[in-house]
């Protein structure tokens, strides 16, 4: 009896275990240990066999001073704790990592005609296949090894037992492992493999465990680790990764095409995850992917905070709520594009028709909608309103929406924005709608006690933090806007100050204005302290993401409190650091 292998685990495979679970911690979700639990169920009964069969025949050992005593199939219980430790850990690197990422964007059609963002679909193909084909001759060449039962047998086990796994998972979800950045493929493989290629060397030199010598080839990569023990940790971490890879490539599917899996859970069954899988990427709604390729090129070119935002949540979610900030940001960008202020007006009429035909066919199948889009809007704004997801989405926020860019173009005439009233209506047509679609789609998608009451107070929240967002905005802007010929401060705080509208719009940095930004500020400040509460009320899947969000736009104004900060393009900017940092913050609240 002896405490060695225990001592390998208190020392080297729990501490980073725990570190990175106290890392993700605040972002951890059920869908996050749903794909944990699974892995890690796979992974540790699946091993056991092949374990049990390397101890019992010989191939490696455990001295019995080195072990408790416990077994399970003739595995010390430290070798059966091993399998779950490595398998969560790397799994968890993995889930950390990949978070920015949103896999729906990674897909692809398979078919003649396919979308010229990605490759051809003969590409694809061949990928798959010169995969299977490599992958099939090293199990071919491990079995050769296992019959020849020479210095090879160690590897041939080895590759008999993964490459299969691995073989399997790369016909389902090659897609991803080709096609996502290598931050989450290779990356999250690499670490935890040279991090536990030194623990095992560490092991080996003090007689952990043992290799039987007429086994293995007697090469190693460095002095002290065996080549199959560096194979072994290799190919384990390649199939944890390659796992959660394939867990993710079938969420993508089934929240990226409503067409074929229309109301996925928010834990789909394993069944439902090899459905997704074995779904023929022929059969991949393209118009979809396009609108979700765009909506993100939009997310990151147009806003930064919000971008960063959108990586804490998940799911359907991110893809709806990526979806309606494409169409707001489109139909925005139409209007304010527009040469003139005739055209501008024709944008939001049409922009109006739209939402006649979509809503008046939402439920069922008609062909209206897509040719009114192809007839009226440019070719790169109609993805964001063919995707944009009108079933879970009512109407009167996007009406008033178009309503806030009436205002807009007042400004050609008269300036709007008279009273501090005036510019609380302008704000919740402009943005508090905005929120109030995200509260709507959260409460869409994910099951809660609330009562519709209740869930109705925490839209209208929602409403309320949309306008001190806006307010904290126009305090960003107030030089920007002053180019284009506006000024959103009321006429009445104007004239308290004792300004004018055109003495802001000459000279927007002079005298009196940083006053009316602090003013400006206090009542966004003020909704902000009033509404924040209600974001506690949210389901938990959303609660932190959406205190992301917020808290990153409200950084700006605090920024915007300050002496001295940075402007860039004529706006107070907030540099990346402390964006992250204020995320980070704000998720452990």
């Amino acid at each position: 009896m002896g405490f060695d292998y225990a001592l390998v685990h208190v020392k080297y495979t729990v501490p980073p275990a725990l570190l990175l679970t106290l890392f993700y911690r605040p972002l951890f979700t059920r869908l996050d240990v749903y794909k944990v639990v699974f892995l890690v169920t796979i992974a540790v009964l699946s091993t056991i066999p092949w374990d049990s069969y390397l101890i019992r025949t010989g191939i490696w050992s455990y001295p019995s001073h080195v072990i408790v005593g416990p077994k399970l199939f003739d595995i010390p219980l430290e070798e059966v704790f091993f399998f779950f430790i490595q398998t969560y850990t790397t799994s968890l690197l993995y889930i950390i990592l990949s978070r920015p990422t949103f896999q729906p964007a990674y897909l692809r059609t398979e078919r003649q005609g396919s979308h010229p963002l990605g490759p051809c679909n003969q590409q694809w193909r061949w990928y798959k296949r010169l995969g299977q084909l490599v992958l099939a001759v090293t199990i071919g060449w491990g079995l050769h090894q296992v019959v020849d039962n020479g210095v090879g047998t160690y590897t041939g086990l080895i590759l008999i037992w993964a490459a299969p796994f691995l073989l399997l998972l790369w016909s389902l979800a090659y897609q991803c492992i080709l096609g996502l950045p290598l931050s989450n493929t290779i990356l999250p493989i690499m670490l935890p493999t040279l991090y536990l290629w030194v623990v095992d060397t560490l092991a080996l030199k003090r007689g952990t465990w043992v290799i039987s010598s007429g086994t293995k080839f007697g090469v190693h990569l460095w002095d002290g680790l065996e080549i199959e023990e560096a194979l072994f940790f290799l190919l384990t971490n390649t199939l944890i990764v390659f796992g959660q890879l394939a867990f993710d490539n079938a969420l993508a599917i089934l929240y990226t095409f409503p067409k074929l899996f229309p109301s996925p859970a928010v834990l789909p069954s394993p069944i439902i995850l090899v459905e997704a899988l074995c779904t023929s990427a022929s059969r991949y709604d393209e118009a979809r992917l396009t609108g979700l390729q765009e909506a993100v090129t939009r997310l990151k070119r147009k806003s930064r905070s919000f971008y960063l935002a959108s990586s804490t949540f998940q799911g359907r979610l991110r893809a709806d709520l990526m979806l309606l900030y494409s169409f707001c940001r489109v139909a925005d960008d139409l209007v304010d594009n527009a040469s003139s202020a005739e055209d501008a007006k024709m944008w939001i009429a049409r922009l109006q028709r739209f939402l006649d035909i979509a809503y008046g066919s939402v439920g069922k199948f008609d062909t209206s909608v897509e040719q009114y889009v192809v007839d009226s809007f440019p070719e790169d704004t109609r993805s964001a309103l063919l995707q944009l997801p009108c079933s879970r989405l009512s109407r009167q926020p996007l009406q008033d929406l178009l309503r806030g860019f009436d205002m807009d173009l007042a400004f050609n005439s008269a300036p709007p924005i008279r009273t501090e009233a005036n510019l609380e209506v302008y704000a919740q047509r402009v943005a508090g709608t905005v929120a109030q679609m995200c509260n709507e789609l959260i409460f869409h998608i994910y099951c809660t006690s609330l009562s519709l009451e209740d869930q109705r107070r925490i839209i209208q929240s929602g409403n309320r933090m949309g306008i001190a967002l806006q307010y904290v905005n126009i305090a960003r802007d107030i030089s920007v806007d002053a180019k284009i010929g506006r000024v959103y401060i009321p006429m009445t705080w104007l004239k308290e100050a004792g300004k004018t509208y055109h003495s802001v719009l000459q000279d927007p940095e002079g005298a009196g204005v940083e006053d009316l930004r602090s003013k400006l500020l206090g009542k966004a400040f003020a909704l902000y302290e009033d509404a924040r509460g209600a974001i506690e009320e949210l389901p938990s899947e959303a609660r932190g993401p959406i205190r992301v969000a917020v808290e990153s736009y409200m950084e700006i104004g605090r920024v915007l409190r300050q002496k001295g900060y940075a402007v860039k393009a004529g706006r107070a900017t907030v540099p990346r650091w402390r964006r992250i940092g204020v995320a980070w913050k704000t998720l452990h609240q």
